[in-house]
């Protein structure tokens, strides 16, 4: 059983010494990809929707 405990101590402590590896972002930083991810939306977005709407007047036309 000492054994077990030992090997799960390791983990504990390799998982702490990880965790004081990690930079974290800082506010500003935060903010800014943020608003990256937030402009990547919204152009993908407005993408498929213009895709979508060009296809539908196609369809139209082909139809018609």
């Amino acid at each position: 059983m000492a054994k077990k405990a030992e090997k799960k101590e390791k983990k504990i402590s390799g998982i702490r010494s990880e965790f004081k590896k990690v930079r974290w972002p800082k506010k500003k930083e935060m903010l800014k990809y943020s608003v990256a991810v937030l402009v990547c939306i919204i152009v993908f977005a407005l993408f498929f929707m213009l895709s979508d709407v060009i296809i539908a007047f196609i369809r139209t036309l082909l139809e018609g």
